[in-house]
C-alpha cells in the first residue's frame, strides 16, 4: 500500500476545503457578529450543529441532501454529469462542513473583539462595508482570522466519519489519512497504520503550536 497517496489526498482535500470554509465563515461571522435579528439564535445553532453531532450523522445528512435521490443531488448530476457521492469533491464537502463551526466561532469572536466605535467612525467618514472590513476590522482581528483558518485546516485534515460515509474509501481518490488508518488496521497492517498516525499527529502538533504562538506572541 502506498504511504504517500493518502497524505497527498488529505493535503489536497484540506487545502480546498479550508479555503471554502474560511470564505464562508468570514461572510457569516461578519454578518452575525454585529447584527441582531429575529431567528439569529436558530441560525447560529444550525451553524454549530456539526461541532456536536457525530461525524457519521453529518455524513448521513450530506448523503440525504446531496445523494442521487435529492433535488440537490440531481441538480449536481445534471450540471456535472455525475453524482458527487463517493468522489474527491465529496471528501472536500465533508471536511468543509465539519470544520465550518470551529472556523465560524473563532472568526466571530475576533470580529466581536474589535471596538465597534472604530468601525462606526470609519463609516461616518464615508467608508463602505468592504473598506471598514479591510482597513479597520481585518488589521485588528487578523490573529483570530489566521487562527480560525489553521483550526479549520487541522479539523479538516483529521475528518473521518463524514468522509467515510459521503466520500467512501477509494484508494488514490478519496482515501485520506484517517480513512487509510482505519483500513490499514482492519487489514492488520499495523506498521503502516502507525506511520500514518505519527504523520497526522506531527502535522496536528505543528498546527496547534502555530495557533498557540499566534494567540500568545509573548511566550
Amino acid at each position: 500500500m502506498n504511504f504517500w497517496s493518502p497524505v497527498v489526498i488529505s493535503v489536497q482535500v484540506t487545502l480546498i476545503a479550508s479555503v471554502i470554509t474560511f470564505i464562508l465563515a468570514i461572510i457569516c461571522a461578519w454578518r452575525m457578529a454585529r447584527r441582531k435579528f429575529r431567528g439569529k439564535l436558530l441560525i447560529e445553532t444550525f451553524f454549530l450543529l456539526p461541532l456536536v453531532l457525530p461525524p457519521t450523522v453529518v455524513g448521513f445528512g450530506l448523503l440525504f441532501l446531496m445523494g442521487k435521490n435529492s433535488w440537490l443531488g440531481r441538480l449536481i448530476e445534471w450540471l456535472f454529469g455525475k453524482s458527487i457521492v463517493f468522489t474527491w469533491w465529496a471528501a472536500v464537502v465533508a471536511a468543509a462542513v465539519v470544520a465550518f463551526p470551529l472556523v465560524y466561532q473563532t472568526l466571530k469572536t475576533g470580529f466581536e473583539s474589535v471596538d465597534k466605535d472604530l468601525e462606526d467612525a470609519a463609516r461616518s467618514m464615508g467608508a463602505n462595508e468592504w473598506q471598514v472590513f479591510w482597513y479597520v476590522t481585518f488589521p485588528l482581528a487578523w490573529r483570530f482570522l489566521l487562527s480560525g483558518y489553521m483550526f479549520g485546516f487541522a479539523r479538516g485534515i483529521g475528518e473521518f466519519g463524514a468522509t467515510l460515509m459521503f466520500a467512501g474509501v477509494i484508494p488514490g481518490k478519496t482515501e485520506t489519512i484517517p480513512t487509510a488508518i482505519f483500513m490499514a488496521v482492519e487489514s492488520g497492517n499495523m506498521q503502516l497504520a502507525t506511520y500514518w498516525v505519527l504523520s497526522i499527529m506531527a502535522l496536528s502538533f505543528l498546527l496547534l503550536s502555530f495557533i498557540h504562538k499566534l494567540r500568545s506572541p509573548d511566550e
